[in-house]
């Protein structure tokens, strides 16, 4: 596995279902020619996993990872990818537990959990996803409802070496809502000091993130990289990302 404090941050692009074949390749082309890269900053990208291979054989100066894994390891589970297949494409990152994901197709933590230690095993950082609702956030729930995600997303083998944590409070992914500056920081704070189970981790922020907002969130003391989606996809906005 990588050894992650050698970074002091970490940028994600997830990708979600978008893309083509000519959009890998123009998208590729560009990002190849981008010189002077901060050295000290892990950055990854999440394509769709028809593309991983394509993706990953026209860059070195990425890493890669999946957008999702299955909890098995291999079977009669049509249509779902292992972390093992992951690792064939040499996959360091994957994420598991995204909102959409708990959202739509109903995924528990103790899936996120067992998918999360699946990867491990196959020397993959699992990017663990945890956020609010609004609902949740309004009735003052927040500290309560991630707590309880992170305690049963993270698996028994996770450490802060192998596994990161995403924050991306639900009601502003894709809305161009975001937390302010001092919400973002404290809770961030609450995950990496008072919670046990990830103490000291590395964790990101995600949630309408652009280059707009990008530099303020990304300089926040308990902030160690960004979760970017939309903004991801559009070139001329991720690369004003990679160089702040």
């Amino acid at each position: 596995m990588l050894d992650l404090e050698k970074y002091r941050k970490i940028i994600v692009a997830n990708w979600k279902m978008n893309g083509s074949i000519k959009f890998i390749n123009d998208f590729s082309e560009k990002l190849a020619l981008l010189e002077n890269l901060e050295e000290s900053t892990c950055r990854i990208i999440c394509p769709p996993f028809v593309y991983l291979q394509r993706f990953r054989d026209q860059l070195n100066n990425f890493y890669f990872g999946g957008q999702e894994c299955s909890q098995f390891d291999e079977g009669a589970f049509t249509g779902n990818i292992s972390a093992k297949m992951l690792k064939d494409l040499n996959c360091n990152f994957c994420i598991v537990g995204h909102s959409e994901r708990r959202k739509l197709l109903n995924e528990q933590n103790f899936e996120v959990s067992k998918k999360s230690s699946n990867c491990i095993n196959f020397n993959i950082h699992p990017i663990i996803c945890v956020g609010e609702t609004l609902e949740e956030k309004n009735l003052n729930k927040t500290r309560e409802i991630i707590e309880k995600q992170i305690n049963e997303s993270v698996p028994e083998n996770a450490n802060k070496n192998n596994t990161i944590i995403a924050y991306e409070p639900i009601w502003a992914i894709g809305t161009g809502l975001t937390p302010s500056l001092e919400e973002i920081d404290y809770i961030h704070q609450f995950i990496k000091k008072d919670i046990k189970t990830s103490k000291d981790y590395k964790i990101l922020y995600g949630g309408s993130v652009k280059s707009s907002n990008f530099k303020e969130i990304i300089q926040l003391t308990n902030v160690d990289g960004t979760l970017i989606g939309g903004a991801s996809v559009i070139f001329d906005e991720f690369k004003k990302i990679l160089y702040i």
